[in-house]
Order: C-alpha cells, then sequence, then structure tokens
C-alpha cells in the first residue's frame, strides 16, 4: 500500500503547479517577493501610503458549482471565486492587492483544476491583484471523484483617511444600480431545485438567438474593481458602495447605509433581465422570494450627492458598465421591510 493506492497522487500534485505556474506569475503585482512554491507568499505595502487600512475579506462559489461541475464549465466559477471576495472588498474604497484560494477535490484532475486556476488568474487579473499562493488538497472518500470546491481569500488596501463607510451617507445621496451578468454566485440551490423539477433542457435557449439557459447560468460573475478604480481616479465622490449578492437588494444594500436612514428605491428604473423571469416563471417563485434570493439584474450600487450623479454615470458608460439611477437615501426607518419601493 502507497499514498497512490490510498487515493493521493503527490506526482500529479507536483506537475500540477508546475502547469499553473505562468498563469499565476501572469498575475503579479511589483510589490510581491519571491515566486510561486514557498510556505508563505510575501508582498510589500504599496509606496507612499501614509496610514493604510488592510481590508480583508473570503468567500466561495456556493452550489453553483454543482452546475458547473456537471456540465464541465470550470474556468468560469474561477473567475467567480475571486469577483465573490474582490467585489466585498471594494465597497470600502480599497484596491486589491492579493488573492489566496484553496481548491480541495476527491482526486486531482489536472485540466479541470488548472482551468480553475486560469479562472482565478483572470480574475486577479481584471481586479489588479495578485495570485499570491494557494493550496490544492486531494480527499480521497471525502469528496466523490471528478468533485471539487473552492474557497478564496482576498486582502485589500486604503488610506484610513479615504476609508468609504456608511458613515457618510447623507439623506439625499442617488443610488446607482451597476448590472449584473446574471445570477452571479448566489441562490444555485433555488436554481438547481428548478432545473431538476421541471427536466429543463440546459442548452435550450432563452429567447430566440439568445443564450442557451446554461450559458446564461454559468456567467461568471462581473467584477467592479476597475470600476471603482476609475471613479475614485474620476474624483468622484462616492460615499457608500454595496455588493448584491445573497438577499438580494433587500439585505445588500441596507449594509452600506447608517442608523437613521433608509434606502428608497425605483422598482420600475429598470427591466429585468430575460434569466430572471425564466427562473420566475419556470419555479414559480413568488416575488417576495424572486427579491430576496437574486440580485434581479444589479450587481452593483453605488451611493453619491446628487451633484455627483452624471459624472458617475458618465464614468460607469465609459468603463463599459450599464449603469441606471435605482432611488434615493431617506431618513427615517424604511417601515416593515428592509427597503421602501420593493413591489411586494
Amino acid at each position: 500500500m502507497d499514498y497512490r493506492t490510498a487515493g493521493v497522487d503527490v506526482e500529479a500534485g507536483r506537475a500540477f503547479v508546475e502547469r499553473i505556474r505562468s498563469s499565476v506569475e501572469s498575475t503579479r503585482r511589483p510589490e510581491v517577493l519571491g515566486g510561486l512554491g514557498g510556505f508563505g507568499g510575501l508582498c510589500r505595502l504599496p509606496q507612499g501610503l501614509r496610514k493604510p487600512l488592510l481590508v480583508s475579506g473570503t468567500d466561495g462559489v456556493g452550489t453553483k458549482l454543482e452546475l458547473a461541475q456537471a456540465h464541465g464549465r470550470h474556468h468560469g466559477v474561477g473567475i467567480d471565486l475571486v469577483a465573490m471576495c474582490v467585489n466585498d472588498v471594494i465597497t470600502s474604497g480599497a484596491q486589491p492587492l492579493f488573492f489566496l484560494d484553496y481548491i480541495a477535490t476527491g482526486k486531482l484532475s489536472p485540466e479541470a483544476m488548472a482551468q480553475v486556476v486560469e479562472g482565478i488568474s483572470d480574475g486577479c487579473r481584471q481586479s489588479g491583484c495578485a495570485l499570491l499562493g494557494g493550496e490544492t488538497a486531494e480527499m480521497p472518500g471525502f469528496y466523490g471523484p471528478g468533485r471539487y470546491d473552492l474557497a478564496g481569500f482576498c486582502v485589500a488596501v486604503v488610506e484610513e483617511d479615504e476609508l468609504i463607510e456608511p458613515a457618510r451617507v447623507q439623506a439625499g445621496d442617488r443610488i446607482l444600480a451597476v448590472a449584473s451578468s446574471g445570477v452571479h454566485s448566489n441562490g444555485f440551490s433555488l436554481v438547481r431545485r428548478i432545473l431538476e423539477l421541471d427536466g429543463v433542457d440546459g442548452e435550450a435557449c432563452l429567447l430566440p438567438g439568445g443564450p442557451t439557459v446554461l450559458d446564461a447560468l454559468l456567467q461568471p460573475t462581473v467584477l467592479y474593481a476597475s470600476l471603482v478604480q476609475a471613479l475614485l481616479a474620476a474624483g468622484v465622490e462616492l460615499h457608500g458602495m454595496a455588493h448584491i449578492t445573497g438577499g438580494g437588494l433587500p439585505e445588500n444594500l441596507p449594509r452600506a447605509l447608517p442608523a437613521g436612514l433608509h434606502a428608497h428605491i425605483d422598482a420600475g428604473s429598470w427591466e429585468r433581465p430575460p434569466l430572471f423571469r425564466w427562473l420566475q416563471e419556470n419555479g414559480e417563485v413568488p416575488e417576495r422570494d424572486l427579491w430576496n434570493t437574486f440580485n434581479l439584474g444589479v450587481g452593483f450600487c453605488l451611493l453619491v450627492p446628487e451633484a455627483a450623479q452624471q459624472a458617475a454615470l458618465e464614468v460607469c458608460r465609459q468603463a463599459g458598465h450599464q449603469a441606471w439611477l435605482l432611488g434615493q437615501v431617506e431618513r427615517g426607518a424604511a417601515g416593515a421591510e428592509p427597503l421602501a419601493g420593493l413591489p411586494y
């Protein structure tokens, strides 16, 4: 009996590390010291900072992995992993500095795992952060053949006096929505239930000439880091930001607000993307559950003074993001619901 017979192939693991080396090194920042393979990743703070604060976040991809693995779609979930962490930490105005990943699998599949890491590297490059290191663990008997799970960890940096936090938000601030690319990485327990119960053909088109159901569902999460940096570079006054993940707008937008203020949204300010209409109709999902599960086409929110609204929208347009006026911040509590203006 040896380790390979028990289900762990050390030599395959070493070959895998060599295979992903170029992808990892493509994310390198000037602050990174050393290379892949050490016991710890080394990274300096960017030069010229006066009172830097480190902002950290961690997350996974959730049960979207089940759908992706069943259909051999591995690159996109690597991007999702980065986005779920990076899109959180940038709400403070921080610049992503480095990222770490953890991949656990039943048996190492070099091709699938390389696609995952290439996706992670892609997400890091889009966000301007270094893939500083990671860990791949073979756990036969714990995960089934071909199955894997992902966890990500991001560290960002911001000047203390430039930190964006709820205390900045004021009554009268405008709430701008930035479009999502679809479901992103939340609500897939419900999504998969709808697919299973309806026996949906994933290769069927949502609309004539449009993407397939599977392509629409597995569209990677949008990364908003470069947009936030563009807004800051343009001098747009940002009072708050929110990443719209699990729980949708009702759960995430209030997290950007201080006590004594609430958000009033205009639920008719945008047309709900076809994917969400499809999910509601095929799953007979109640309106309330739809709002409290999915982003419904809003992936990120910007809270700005009224005077900065047009400038912020113009930066979004130039950066290739669809954005619109979603609502505004008002005094007092929203009432029974966390947001005012919800259509249920």
